[in-house]
């Protein structure tokens, strides 16, 4: 997979750019900016982008407008942002682009394995959506407190959901049964209005959708 990274921090778009490398892939071009994320896109034409949100020259959200601009341009470009932060304003919008397809969002301060890490890139690449739980639960904000409706367990899970898994992964990762998962996430669905969705992705997709609507 050929990938062009956008992140400021020089050591950290380094380090990025060897981890990316020592699993096979190739990185067509490591940037400091927006201007330099989108000229990166045109001449390289990558695979996959990962970018940062907040970049020069204004240090606000230029990262994330920029990976908007290139999913207009071509919507089948697979992006994943990694940040420390949850710009609202066009999370949304992102994760709306290209049908939800091939397209993240993770917090850097919550990425504790690299495997998981490129293991999500992997997955954006392939079409797949992939959100931080806190992603997902500071956007559920905005909706008037939706979350109010949910059990702690049934939150838990829905940030499960949003990270792409299976109700065997879920079940694994909160030491339950699968029944017991197939349980809580009709009950999720049922309370946030959203129809039934059988497999992973649209089960992601369907969330999102509920997000958008905020």
């Amino acid at each position: 997979m050929r990938v062009v990274i956008a992140e400021d921090v020089v050591l950290l778009r380094e380090g990025l750019a060897g981890l990316l490398e020592r699993f096979g892939h190739t990185v067509a071009a490591a940037v400091g900016d927006a201007p330099g994320l989108l000229a990166a896109v045109a001449e390289h034409r990558p695979d996959a982008v990962v970018t940062d949100v907040r970049m020069p020259p204004g240090f606000s959200d230029e990262g994330l407008r920029a990976a908007l601009e290139l999913r207009e341009r071509d919507p089948g470009l697979a992006v994943l942002v990694l940040s420390q932060y949850v710009e609202q304003t066009y999370a949304a919008e992102l994760l709306d682009s290209g049908a939800g397809a091939g397209v993240g969002y993770l917090l850097k301060d919550r990425v504790g394995d690299v495997r998981e890490f490129v293991a999500a890139l992997d997955r954006v690449a392939a079409g797949g959506t992939v959100v931080d739980p806190e992603v997902v639960r500071q956007l559920l904000r905005r909706r008037r407190d939706p979350l109010d409706r949910l059990t702690a367990r049934e939150q838990e899970v829905l940030g499960l959901i949003a990270e792409g898994r299976t109700n065997a992964s879920i079940a694994k990762e909160l030491f339950v049964t699968e029944a017991a998962v197939a349980k809580h996430i009709a009950n999720i669905f049922a309370k946030l209005d959203l129809p039934p969705a059988a497999d992973g992705h649209r089960r992601v997709l369907a969330v999102l959708a509920y997000l958008r609507q905020g």
